[in-house]
């Protein structure tokens, strides 16, 4: 049984204290004197280090950018957590331009929302910190007013599930909800002051699709299974290591519905469309340099492609050839160059377009 005779009295305690915090204060003084100060706040920091309590909780910092370009993830990030928005959430922001047809919907910042992916759950933050001033003379850049960040936390035993299984899951759902709320875009040329040539963009409002074309039904179904083909082929293709496109040549006279053909399907497969008029093209130079300034997942539409060969019919009455206006891109060079500027690294279709002449291409096109 305890007895309080075998407790130490306030005294003996109070010398047991004051003879330990002297031999610290000694310890102490004589460190500061012969420990280097590195040496000295290494093994400070390795004793924190080891006898700090631990954290069960991992957390992954999800940065804006990486360097000078964006972050795929923190993009992926704001598309997809803006779907798991519950009733617990406080603020939000909301945008809308003329041009978009929705709402844009966004976390306000130091904004928390739980998601739940096979059971596990995942807490993510949106952080917002003042931007750190650039102190080298030669940055021209002005800096971000902020620095935004995600922060996604969970327990540490399922960091290899969220890395490996978690982020690539929030990848493929955030490319699919911006494929559905996609805006096509309908790029044309535009020449510059300077004497050069560029593509320009307009939203793609056309309103033709394959159920309103007026089409024959089974050559409309063969067209809609060979584009489902093209598009489910895509890692056939690079597999055997081709190009991920394909052709098509549309020809007819005006007014038959080739414009109408190629808007139905950049609606149907949310490609944009790149209108490349070859009257335009002064040189083989210019041709290259539009062809790689392209976008993947687009169509390509090449139109007039007869007008660019020197043909009887283009001709003035007298069988005399047209003034020359310095062209000086060869016609047969067109298909060869498109063949090669839309390489392995380009994800399109690629559409010639006839108005009239059919005949001509046979030296081209083959």
């Amino acid at each position: 049984m305890f007895s309080t005779k075998e407790m130490p009295s306030p005294s003996s305690i109070f010398s047991a204290y004051a003879s330990m915090t002297a031999s610290i204060m000694l310890f102490r003084s004589m460190a500061n004197d012969l420990i280097p100060y590195p040496i000295r706040n290494y093994l400070f920091s390795t004793m924190r280090y080891f006898f700090k309590p631990r954290s069960p909780i991992l957390t992954l910092v999800i940065e804006e950018s990486n360097g000078m370009a964006r972050n795929q993830v923190y993009d992926a990030s704001e598309i997809y957590l803006c779907t798991r928005i519950n009733p617990n959430t406080e603020r939000l922001k909301i945008s809308k331009t003329q041009k978009e047809k929705n709402l844009t919907i966004r976390l306000e910042k130091g904004e928390k929302i739980v998601d739940f992916y096979e059971g596990l759950e995942l807490k993510w933050r949106f952080v917002c910190a003042e931007a750190e001033k650039s102190n080298n003379p030669n940055d021209h850049f002005p800096p971000r007013a902020e620095k935004r960040s995600f922060e996604l936390s969970f327990h540490k035993k399922h960091k290899d599930i969220v890395l490996n299984s978690y982020v690539p899951y929030v990848l493929e759902r955030a490319k699919a909800i911006k494929d559905e709320q996609r805006v096509l875009k309908m790029f044309t040329l535009n020449m510059q002051n300077y004497g050069g040539i560029k593509w320009e963009s307009i939203n793609l409002e056309h309103p033709a699709t394959f159920e309103t074309l007026a089409m024959d039904p089974d050559v409309k179904n063969d067209v809609m299974d060979d584009l489902n083909r093209f598009v489910k082929r895509k890692e056939f293709y690079k597999r055997v290591g081709r190009a991920w496109k394909r052709g098509y040549l549309l020809y007819g006279p005006p007014g038959t519905g080739k414009s109408s053909l190629v808007a139905a399907m950049a609606n149907y497969l949310k490609f944009d469309v790149y209108d490349l008029q070859l009257g335009n093209i002064m040189r083989d130079s210019d041709l290259r340099k539009l062809l790689l300034a392209t976008g993947n997942r687009s169509i390509l539409v090449i139109e007039d492609i007869d007008c660019s060969v020197d043909l009887p019919d283009r001709r003035y009455g007298d069988g005399r050839k047209q003034p020359d206006q310095h062209v000086q891109a060869s016609p047969s060079s067109y298909s060869m160059r498109m063949d090669r500027m839309t390489g392995n690294w380009k994800e399109d279709l690629l559409l010639k377009t006839v108005s009239e002449i059919m005949l001509v291409l046979d030296s081209i096109i083959h």
